[in-house]
C-alpha cells in the first residue's frame, strides 16, 4: 500500500469508527509510536556500518536520534537519516533527552570505560538501555549499572547479537537437550589482524586488549558450548607480541583454560595477531564443529546431526537483536540478553587477568 492509499485507508477508518475529528496524520504518527525510538550514543563504525542499516530493517524499533561530540557527524546523519533537530545531543546535554518523549532506547556504542557513565547517565533520565560489548571494564562497573537501570526501572540489555541468530541457537539447543550426550570438553578461538595503533583498543585507559574485545566471543564460546559457568581459571597467558603498540600491561594475546563443574574444560585463544574463529565442542556422541562461529554473516558448520548453516546477509543479525530487545520492553519481559549476562563475561575477564599475572588456578 502507498502512502496515499495508506492515510485514505486510515481516515475511512477514523469515520467509520466514529473519530470523524480525528486528523488521519495523527493516526499515522500513533501508528509509528507502536515502534521503540532509539538513539545510538556513539557513532563509529559499529554504528555506522552496522545498527543504523539494521534499524532501517527493523519492525519494532527505528532510529529516532544521535549522540555525538563530532559535529560534522550529526550534520551528515541529521541529512541522511532526517533526524530531527530536537533529537539530535552532544555528550553535554544528553542527560537533556530525559525529556523527549520520541527517545524510548538508548544504545550505548562508546569504549568499554565510557560505558558505566552513559548507561547509568540514560537509566536516570528514565530510558531504557543497551549497551555494547564488552559491558564494562570491571564488575563493579556492571554491577552499578545493573542497579541504577534497577533503580530507574528501565531494561538493561547487552548487545551480545549471537544469542538472537539461528545458527547459535541450533546448536545450543543440541547441546541443552542433550542429542549427542553429554560436553566432554571445549576449544574455541576468536581474532583477527588489528592493524591500528591509535585506537581504544590500544589504549589501557579505554578498556583496550584483546581480552575486552574478541575476547568475549571466545569466553562465550565456552560458556555457551558447555552450557554451563566456570568455576576457576587455569593457565591463562596474556601478552602482547607488538609491546611497541600494546603498552602498560595490555595484551593482544590471551589464552585460558577454563573449568566447569563434572571435571569439563574448555580452551581458548584470543587474538589480535590474525584471523581465527572456531568452536569444537566435543560430546559424547560425536563433535559439534562450527567454523565460523561469531562471524556477522553467521555461524557455519555441522554435527552428527547434519549441516547447521542458515543462511542470511549482514546485518541481519544486529536488526534480529534489536527487534527481540525492543519486543521485551514492549511486551514487558525480560531480555534475552540482560545486564547480568555481560557481569558474568566480565568477572570471567578478571579472573583470566588475575591468572595470568599470578600464574595459578583463579577462583570464579
Amino acid at each position: 500500500m502507498n502512502l496515499k492509499s495508506r492515510r485514505n485507508a486510515l481516515k475511512s477508518l477514523a469515520l467509520g469508527s466514529g473519530l470523524a475529528l480525528m486528523n488521519p496524520y495523527h493516526l499515522l504518527a500513533s501508528e509509528k509510536k507502536r515502534k521503540l525510538g532509539v538513539a545510538l550514543v556513539g557513532l563509529g563504525y559499529y554504528s555506522t556500518d552496522l545498527l543504523a542499516p539494521a534499524l532501517q530493517q527493523t519492525e519494532h524499533c527505528y532510529l529516532a536520534g544521535i549522540v555525538t561530540g563530532t559535529p560534522s557527524k550529526a550534520v551528515a546523519w541529521k541529512e541522511k537519516y532526517q533526524i530531527p533537530e530536537n533529537n539530535i545531543y552532544n555528550y553535554e546535554n544528553f542527560d537533556s533527552i530525559a525529556d523527549n518523549p520520541e527517545i524510548d532506547v538508548v544504545y550505548v556504542v562508546l569504549p568499554p570505560s565510557m560505558h558505566e557513565e552513559y548507561v547509568v547517565r540514560a537509566s536516570n533520565a528514565g530510558k531504557h538501555v543497551w549497551c555494547e560489548k564488552p559491558m564494562a571494564v570491571t564488575s563493579k562497573e556492571c554491577q552499578n549499572m545493573i542497579n541504577s537501570c534497577k533503580k530507574n526501572n528501565v531494561q538493561l540489555t547487552i548487545g551480545y547479537r549471537l544469542h538472537h541468530e539461528p545458527n547459535t541457537q541450533e546448536y545450543r539447543s543440541i547441546i541443552k537437550n542433550e542429542k549427542l550426550g553429554n560436553v566432554k570438553y571445549v576449544n574455541c578461538e576468536a581474532g583477527y589482524r588489528e592493524n591500528r595503533t591509535d585506537h581504544w583498543k590500544q589504549k589501557k585507559e579505554m578498556g583496550g586488549g584483546v581480552i575486552y574485545d574478541m575476547g568475549v566471543y571466545a569466553i562465550q564460546g565456552a560458556r555457551l558450548g558447555t552450557n554451563m559457568e566456570p568455576i576457576a581459571v587455569h593457565s591463562a597467558k596474556a601478552i602482547s607480541t607488538r609491546p611497541e603498540i600494546y603498552k602498560n600491561g595490555l595484551a593482544d594475546e590471551v589464552t585460558a583454560k577454563l573449568e566447569f563443574p563434572g571435571g569439563v574444560f574448555a580452551d581458548i585463544r584470543t587474538t589480535f595477531t590474525e584471523s581465527t574463529n572456531f568452536m569444537i565442542v566435543e560430546c559424547e556422541k560425536g563433535d559439534i564443529n562450527l567454523k565460523p562461529y561469531s562471524s556477522y554473516g553467521g555461524a557455519k558448520g555441522e554435527s552428527p546431526l547434519g549441516k547447521i548453516n542458515h543462511s542470511y546477509e549482514v546485518p541481519w543479525q544486529q536488526t534480529k537483536q534489536m527487534d527481540d530487545d525492543a519486543l521485551a520492553i514492549l511486551s514487558n519481559k525480560a531480555p534475552m540478553v540482560p545486564g547480568e549476562e555481560g557481569l558474568r563475561d566480565i568477572k570471567i575477564v578478571e579472573a583470566i587477568l588475575e591468572s595470568a599475572e599470578k600464574g595459578k588456578r583463579v577462583k570464579i
